[in-house]
Order: structure tokens, then C-alpha cells, then sequence
């Protein structure tokens, strides 16, 4: 198989780097070099953002109607390529194709909304605020913006950043991860064949000297970031520090509540998918559960269920989880299921060691359960970014609702119940920003804001839905009055009233 290189694109055309820093790309089932990826030069990011600027000019003027016509024909040139896009994924990330086909279909969703920019976008107007004055708002762009996503949703995190973005007027630089960059390529060539003028949006590549020199460039005015807390963090206070606008959604700790009057084999099913899908590799995995009361015994069913999960590579369509990305993912999980055993964890189902017939390379961890979690414990501190379920037991809600309340993250929680006043109270008291009833994994769709809380999140606007206008726009409010050609004035008005 040929090694396919990685371009950038500026200026609406592919160009090869000219970096001397290469990093491969690597099939994580069979650890096959399948691209090559470049850390681009500071002087290839200069230009890139000299595309955006200049392009700028001329885009924010754009008709809405025209904008709303290439990101309908966006939407339909990512569903008619969803498998090629699905198997890029699940080459590069190693998730398995119809989990990588339903992370295209949730990228489509936040594509769909964008095509509803025409009303997204309108103002307000008070007619008369006072005699013969009209006050209005205009939600204008903001400039230059980027984004900087992780690896673990190629197409879906690009697809919470940039179509809203270009389609208020903004222009972009992305930088994808390069862990796994080619699906996100192919989207941005399928933006472009729909009719996003050159410079609109452009790619650049690289790690921390290209992230670090994106969050301080003057002329960059929003910056989206999804990935680790610890660089979510430090690129948002020196995005702050540049003066520029910041969302980072950052790492999680998800709890999944189980009451003892949900449906059993349902509640069991969700969270075994919630937990172990993707190879556990999603911020809004359902990594602890708790069990509540008689719920407790429902253990056993839990491990057992685990125990016969399949693992696979990607392309087994009948595989509930693939490899972990990288070989050091699957050292560091590993490496903390060895810390959780050593700190008291029970560990009820060991997925180290995990072979699968064919692919003696694959980076393949199997489902794992610890019981007797206690917050102190490594294991529930860090997220594990792995197929790594802890389990804890309380006796009551209320118990429930402080344990998860009481750590420091806040991405998302669900709760499985058949009682609509627990349901209610869970969601009334629970300070986590995004809740799911009866739903293991509560990503809102896409004409809703991501709203993860606390520690999970830094700035007030999330991504997608209403927030993700105000994010990329700025409101400018309009005081308008018309004098009639033969109007005299009736004097000077020295006070700040209007009348």
C-alpha cells in the first residue's frame, strides 16, 4: 500500500509542506504506516492565516442565501460520501465502520443546522424605543477563527467548528490531530467542491508549537479547542492572554446512574455500549456507573455481559470495539489498570493481554471492570480514555447525586430509571452540564449547544446550536433616527436621555 502524504491547504489549494518534522500515520489493528503527516513551519501557518485574513474581505459580504446554497450542497456531499469517510476513520482511528458511519451522520447533523444560517443569523429591532428612534442589533462576524480538534472523532469535532463558523461569514484555519488526519481532509476537499471560496478555510498541521502559535496570533479572533484538559487549559489562558475569544471543551468523568426499577437488560446494554464503545475512547463515555440500592446485584450481569463483547478491527462490522489508537494509548491504559489493582480496586474483568486472531499488532485492550472504586483511587481521578468501567455502589439517590456532584468535572451523566420523579429530581440537582435520561451518552443534536460544565469546559459559549452564533459573531447594536429634510431642531439636549 502506498503512503499517502498529508497536505496543507491554503488558499483553497493542497500544498505540501516543507517540513523537515514528518510523523506516520498509523492502522492501529495492524500498525501499518498508512500517511504521513507534517508539523508544519511557523512561517506555513503565517500563510495560512494571510489567506483567511485577505479572504475575509470579501466572504463576510457573502449573501446569507448564497452561504445557505453551499452548506446544503455540503450536507449532501458528506452523506453521499459517508462510507469513504467511515473507512478513512476506521483506518486512521481503528473504531469500528458503523460506529465511524454514525459519527459522520453526527457530524451531518451540526452541516444540516448550518443550512438553516439564514435565520440563525437575524438581529432584533425595537421600532420607536423612543419618538421616531429605532434600535437594532446586526450578529456580524468576528474575522479569522480556528480550530483545534483531538483524535477521537476525525470528522465529527471539525464538523462542530467550522461549518457554523464560515457559514456567519468568519474565515478559518483548522489544525486536525495528527493522529488520524485524512478523513478530516476529505471533509475540507468536499467543503470546498461544494463552493467554499479559497482562503475561507484553510488546514494546517502540526503539535504544540503550531497550537501555541494559533492561540497568539493577533489576527486569529476565536479559537475552538477539543481535546485534554491540561492543553485545553493552557491554550485557553493564552488565547485569553492575546485577547481573542476561547471555547475548550476538555477531558470528563461520566457517571452513569442505575436505579432499581430501570429496565434491567436495557440499563445493562446502554451502559456496556456507552462504556466500552469506541474502545472507551470518547469524553462523553459513561466510564463509572453507579449502582443504587438492589441495583448492586445486578453486577454480575454487568461483567458477564462485558466478558462477551467482541474486539476487532474496525472493519469487523460485527466488532463492539476496535484497538486504542496508539500503541502508547494502549500502554497508558493498561498501565492504569495495573495502578487501580495495586490501589484496592476489585478487578472483576481483565482486558490486558487481549489477542485477536489475525492481528498479533493490533492495539487491542479488552473490556474491563473494576468494582470498590472509591474517589481516591487513580483509576477514577484520571480519565482513562480506555475500555475501563469502575463501579461503585450507594444505597440512595441522594448519595448518588453528591457522588457525582463532587467531582470536579462536568461534561455528562446519565441516569436509566422507569420513575419520572426521579428523573426529575436527578436532572434538577445533578451539576453536570449535559443529562441524559434513560440515554447512556447524552450528545444533545446539533441545534442544541454542547453544554458541558465545571471542569469539563472553559467559556461560557459551547459549540453547536444557539451558543455556537454567539460564539462566532459579534453583536453590533444600531441607535437609528431620521430627521424630515425640513426638520429645525428644538435645542440642545445636554443630558444622555433619548426623547
Amino acid at each position: 500500500m502506498s503512503v499517502r502524504e498529508i497536505p496543507m491547504v491554503i488558499d483553497g489549494q493542497t500544498v505540501p509542506s516543507q517540513s523537515q518534522e514528518w510523523r506516520d500515520v498509523v492502522n492501529p489493528a495492524t500498525q501499518e504506516v498508512v500517511a504521513r503527516v507534517p508539523f508544519c513551519t511557523a512561517e506555513e501557518v503565517e500563510r495560512a492565516v494571510a489567506s483567511a485574513n485577505e479572504a475575509f474581505k470579501t466572504w463576510r459580504k457573502v449573501p446569507l442565501g448564497r452561504r445557505q446554497r453551499i452548506m446544503l450542497k455540503f450536507q449532501a456531499l458528506v452523506r453521499e460520501h459517508t462510507p469513504e469517510l467511515a473507512a478513512l476513520i476506521t483506518e486512521e482511528h481503528g473504531k469500528t465502520l458503523p460506529d465511524a458511519e454514525g459519527e459522520v451522520g453526527r457530524g451531518l447533523e451540526v452541516i444540516e443546522h448550518a443550512c438553516s444560517i439564514t435565520s440563525l443569523q437575524l438581529g432584533e429591532l425595537a421600532e420607536n424605543a423612543a419618538s421616531e428612534v429605532d434600535v437594532y442589533t446586526l450578529n456580524q462576524p468576528l474575522g479569522v477563527g480556528a480550530g483545534i480538534t483531538a483524535f477521537n472523532f476525525p470528522i465529527m469535532l471539525p464538523c462542530f467548528m467550522f461549518p457554523l463558523a464560515i457559514a456567519t461569514g468568519n474565515t478559518f484555519v483548522l489544525k486536525p490531530s495528527e493522529q488520524d488526519p485524512s478523513s478530516t481532509m476529505r471533509l475540507v476537499e468536499l467543503a470546498q467542491e461544494a463552493g467554499v471560496p479559497a482562503g475561507v478555510l484553510n488546514v494546517v498541521h502540526g503539535g504544540p508549537d503550531v497550537a501555541n502559535q494559533i492561540a497568539d496570533h493577533p489576527d486569529i479572533k476565536a479559537l475552538s479547542f477539543i481535546g485534554s484538559s491540561h492543553v485545553g487549559s493552557l491554550l485557553y489562558n493564552r488565547a485569553a492572554a492575546a485577547g481573542k475569544r476561547m471555547q475548550a471543551m476538555m477531558g470528563a468523568k461520566n457517571h452513569c446512574v442505575v436505579m432499581p426499577d430501570a429496565n434491567r437488560s436495557q440499563a445493562i446494554n446502554n451502559l456496556l455500549g456507552s462504556a466500552f464503545g469506541a474502545a472507551g475512547q470518547r469524553c462523553m463515555a459513561n466510564s463509572v456507573v453507579v449502582l443504587v440500592g438492589e441495583a448492586r446485584e445486578w453486577l454480575d450481569d454487568l461483567v458477564e455481559g462485558a466478558r462477551h463483547m467482541t474486539v476487532g478491527p474496525g472493519t469487523q462490522r460485527d466488532a463492539d470495539l476496535g484497538p486504542l489508537v496508539s500503541p502508547q494509548a494502549k500502554d497508558r491504559v493498561e498501565g492504569l489498570i495495573a495502578v487501580g489493582e495495586q490501589e484496592g480496586a476489585r478487578l472483576l474483568l481483565d482486558g490486558r493481554g487481549c489477542q485477536v486472531e489475525g492481528y498479533p499488532e493490533g492495539n487491542f485492550v479488552g473490556p474491563t471492570v473494576f468494582a470498590d472504586v472509591t474517589p481516591e483511587m487513580t483509576i477514577y481521578r484520571e480519565e482513562v480514555f480506555g475500555p475501563v468501567l469502575c463501579v461503585v455502589s450507594v444505597d440512595t439517590l441522594d448519595e448518588a447525586i453528591a457522588f457525582v456532584n463532587a467531582n470536579p468535572n462536568g461534561n455528562g451523566t446519565s441516569i436509566f430509571t422507569n420513575s419520572g420523579w426521579v428523573a426529575r429530581r436527578f436532572e434538577s440537582d445533578i451539576d453536570v452540564g449535559q443529562v441524559g435520561i434513560n440515554v447512556p451518552i447524552p450528545v444533545p443534536v446539533a441545534y442544541f449547544s454542547f453544554t458541558g460544565s465545571r471542569g469539563s469546559k472553559l467559556g461560557d459559549l459551547g459549540p453547536n446550536g444557539k451558543q455556537a452564533i454567539a460564539f462566532w459573531t459579534q453583536t453590533k447594536t444600531v441607535t437609528a433616527r431620521w430627521y424630515e429634510p425640513e426638520n429645525v431642531s428644538s435645542g440642545i439636549n445636554s443630558t444622555i436621555s433619548l426623547s
